[in-house]
C-alpha cells in the first residue's frame, strides 16, 4: 500500500533530492490501477477523485481508482491520508452471501417438494466442464429455483425429465437424484440458485459400436441439452448422510470422489473457502482425493487449484488420472491407490476424529474398501471393528449411485 504526501509532515523541510524522488515515486504509482471494493466502507477516501471503470474479481463489482499525483491531493484532500488497496489484497477477500436468515435453520429442509408436487425450476446455464480428450461428457447446471426449495450442502435434488415413462404410459418418468454442486447461496451467492454436476449417459452398442439414443439417460441429455428459460421439475431436498458437520470448524475433512461424485464436495470447498458467511469460519484441514480417466476429465480443477495457491494450511488436493498416472505396481492409478499411499496419514487423520467422505460409482467402494482393509491389517488393526467404531461417532459418509 502506499499513500498521499501527508499534510502533517509539509511543515518539516526536506533535502529536495528526497523530495525529487518522493515526486517521481507518487507521479509513477498514479498510473497503476489499483482496485477498490465497492462494498468495503469508503468514507475516508475521495473517490470522486478516481478514474472509475469497473472490473470483476470474484463475481463481485470493484471500481478501479487511480491513486492521485501529490499537487491534486494537495489540493484537494485537506489533513487526510489516501491509501489505495494491492490487486493482490483485493483479490482476498471473500465473497459475501445473502440472504443470511439461510443460517438459522436448526435441522436441514427435507422434501419440500415431492414426486407428485414437483417445484417448477428455469435453467440458468448448461456449460460443458470437460475438455476434448474426456471420455463422454459431463456438464455444469445451474438451476433457478427462486429461493423457494432451499438445502444444504451434501443434500440432492431429484429431477423429473419432461415426457412420459415407457414402462407406465400416462404417467411422468422416474425422478433421478443428483448431488448440488453449490453452497445453499448458489453460484450467484444469493440463495436463488443450485447447481448440480451431470454426466451425459450414453449407450453405444457392444456389437456395432454405434450410439443407440433409444438407451441413452434420460434425464442426464435432457439436462445436458437444456438451454436458458427452459422449465425443469425438481423435488426435494433430500438427504442428511453427506451433510458437513459444522459444529467443529476446526475439524479434518477427508473428500473421495470418483468423476461426478465431486458435486457435493464444490459445495463443500466453496462455503469453506470462497464464502463470507459470519457463522462459519473454517480453520480445520480439508483433503480432496478426485479420481477420473484423465487430465480433461478433471472437474472444477481451476476452482480447486486456486483455493490451494490461497490456502495451503487448510487445502491439499490430489488427483488421480487413471489413464495417464501409474500407481506404484505399474498398473493404473485410481483413488484407492491415492489412499494407500497416505494411508499413515490418513488413518491418523481418523484416529483423531477426522470425517471422511465417499461420493461416486457404486463401483468405487469394493476396491476402497479393500485397499482399507489392507492397510489396517499392515498396522495390526480389524477394519471391521474400526468401520464400526467410524461409523458410531459419525465420522463415516458414504453416498454412491
Amino acid at each position: 500500500m502506499f499513500a498521499v504526501w501527508p499534510e502533517f509532515l509539509r511543515p518539516f523541510p526536506l533535502p529536495k533530492v528526497v523530495v525529487g524522488l518522493l515526486t517521481m515515486a507518487l507521479s509513477a504509482l498514479s498510473q497503476v490501477p489499483v482496485p477498490v471494493p465497492i462494498n468495503t466502507d469508503t468514507s475516508s477516501l475521495s473517490t470522486s477523485l478516481f478514474k472509475n471503470n469497473n472490473v470483476s474479481f470474484h463475481n463481485k463489482l470493484w471500481t478501479s481508482g487511480l491513486c492521485l499525483d501529490s499537487n491534486i491531493a494537495n489540493s484537494r484532500l485537506k489533513k487526510r491520508f489516501v491509501v489505495c488497496m494491492s490487486v493482490q489484497q483485493a483479490s482476498k477477500p471473500k465473497v459475501g452471501v445473502s440472504p443470511l436468515s439461510l443460517e438459522d435453520a436448526k435441522e436441514p429442509p427435507l422434501h419440500l417438494y415431492k414426486n407428485k408436487e414437483p417445484y417448477t425450476a428455469t435453467i440458468v446455464s448448461v456449460e460443458r466442464l470437460v475438455g476434448p480428450k474426456a471420455p463422454g461428457e459431463t456438464c455444469h447446471v445451474v438451476i433457478d429455483h427462486g429461493g423457494n426449495v432451499p438445502y444444504w450442502e451434501g443434500q440432492s435434488y431429484g429431477v423429473i425429465p419432461p415426457g412420459e415413462n415407457p414402462k407406465k404410459p400416462g404417467t411422468p418418468h422416474n425422478v433421478r437424484l443428483y448431488s448440488i454442486a453449490s453452497t445453499r447461496y448458489g453460484d450467484s451467492f444469493d440463495g436463488k440458485t443450485a447447481s448440480l454436476c451431470v454426466r451425459r449417459a450414453v449407450y453405444y452398442d457392444p456389437e456395432t459400436g454405434k450410439e443407440d439414443p433409444s438407451k441413452n439417460g434420460v434425464c442426464s441429455n435432457f439436462l445436458c441439452d437444456s438451454k436458458p428459460g427452459d422449465k425443469v421439475q425438481i423435488t426435494g431436498p433430500s438427504g442428511k448422510i453427506m451433510l458437513l458437520p459444522e459444529d467443529n470448524p476446526n475439524a479434518t475433512h477427508i473428500m473421495i470422489a470418483t468423476g461426478t461424485g465431486v458435486a457435493p464436495f464444490r459445495g463443500y470447498l466453496r462455503r469453506m473457502f470462497m464464502e463470507s458467511v459470519p457463522t462459519f469460519k473454517f480453520g480445520g484441514l480439508a483433503w480432496l482425493f478426485l479420481g477420473v480417466a484423465n487430465g480433461d476429465s478433471l472437474l472444477y480443477d481451476e476452482e480447486f487449484s486456486k483455493y490451494l495457491r490461497e490456502n495451503p494450511d487448510n487445502f491439499r488436493y490430489d488427483r488421480a488420472l487413471s489413464r495417464e498416472q501409474k500407481n506404484r505396481s505399474g498398473g493404473k492409478m485410481y483413488v484407492q491407490d491415492k489412499i494407500e499411499e497416505y494411508s499413515d496419514e490418513i488413518f491418523r487423520l481418523l484416529d483423531g476424529g477426522a470425517h471422511i467422505y465417499f461420493c461416486g460409482l457404486k463401483g468405487m467402494m469394493p476396491g476402497i474398501q479393500d485397499t482399507l482393509k489392507k492397510v489396517a491389517e499392515q498396522r495390526g488393526e480389524s477394519w471391521d471393528e474400526k468401520l464400526s467404531q467410524l461409523k458410531k461417532n459419525k465420522q463415516w459418509h458414504v453416498e454412491v449411485y
